[in-house]
């Protein structure tokens, strides 16, 4: 399921998800990079 998160300020990541983190972060990967961030 493609889902977006949120790196920074103005940076947001569309991607499939791999795990979401205890914490409420959510990591997915584009291709071979994995980012963690804040759900939108």
């Amino acid at each position: 399921m493609l889902r977006t998160i949120i790196l920074g300020s103005c940076v947001s990541v569309q991607g499939i998800v791999e795990q979401i983190l205890p914490d409420g972060r959510m990591s997915i990967r584009v291709g071979k990079l994995v980012y963690t961030g804040q759900p939108v």
